[in-house]
């Protein structure tokens, strides 16, 4: 095995900036619940991230971002003609 390839890591990494988790490329919220890091990147690594960000995925755009959300939030509203 090699040890450099992260995918098959058992290694814990703690983010300085955010507090989530990575197990292997896998993201874990600070709560424990696993979670996509492409929703992480979108949602606080690509704006508050910074050079300490340890999330592979920082810079992607195909998770859930801010944006995404607020229009879902609006659809939803206008379902009840709010």
């Amino acid at each position: 095995m090699d040890n450099t390839d992260d995918a098959f890591s058992f290694e814990l990494k703690v983010c300085p900036t955010c507090d989530a988790r990575f197990m292997g490329n896998q993201h874990y919220w600070k709560t424990g619940a696993e979670g996509c890091p492409h929703d992480l990147a979108g949602l606080v690594c690509n704006d508050n991230g910074g050079d300490e960000c340890i999330n592979p995925w920082k810079g992607s755009t195909s998770g859930m971002t801010w944006e995404k959300r607020m229009r879902e939030v609006e659809e939803k509203l206008n379902d009840f003609d709010i």
